[in-house]
């Protein structure tokens, strides 16, 4: 009789682990959705400025016409992401053609007085804190899933159940850690 009472136990002990460990791996994958979409959030808001920005730039830089043309395709590229690392691509891409666009406006003054462009400007520096923040909360929350998902004995569990690992959201080159390279209009080109 007492072997199983011990036996019951066990199985009443074995089940309560897995419903908590799969509820922690459910709200874990639900975390990392959420992380991604703020991301995505965050992203269209950009996007949404990019237009803003072009015109108000466009008419102090007609030479610079393939770097506000790089910022629009980034964004086409970013609006037909299907997965995350498309995604970070187009992300990457706009931020160092919008970096670049900034240190030539540094080579306009009138650009740089002018109040819509300051506006823009500043508007879009809080929003790159704001992905940058975001990114790193989505990366973080990625880990936690991932290591849930690989570690013993939570694995067992996200094995029966599929729970998969996840893509962090990562800089594709060394591309958009250089500094923009600025061409200085002399008027001769």
């Amino acid at each position: 009789m007492d072997v199983s009472y011990i036996i019951l136990g066990i199985i009443i002990l074995i089940v309560i682990y897995i419903v908590y460990s799969y509820n922690r791996l459910i709200a874990m994958r639900n975390m990392v959705d959420t992380a991604y979409s703020n991301i995505d959030t965050l992203l269209q808001k950009r996007f949404d400025l990019v237009p803003n920005l072009v015109n108000t730039v466009k008419g102090y830089m007609t030479h610079e016409r393939e770097l506000l043309e790089e910022v629009s395709r980034a964004r086409s590229d970013w609006m037909t992401a299907s997965t995350i690392q498309e995604n970070a691509g187009a992300d990457n891409v706009a931020a160092s053609a919008l970096k670049s666009i900034f240190a030539v406006a540094e080579n306009y003054p009138d650009l740089k007085a002018n109040k819509n462009f300051l506006l823009l400007q500043e508007e879009l520096v809080g929003i790159e804190n704001k992905i940058a923040y975001a990114r790193q909360r989505y990366n973080r929350t990625v880990l936690d899933l991932n290591n849930a998902v690989q570690q013993f004995p939570t694995n067992i569990t996200a094995q029966f159940f599929k729970f998969q690992t996840r893509e962090y959201f990562e800089v594709e080159s060394n591309k958009i850690r250089e500094a923009p390279n600025v061409k200085i209009f002399d008027g001769e080109n």
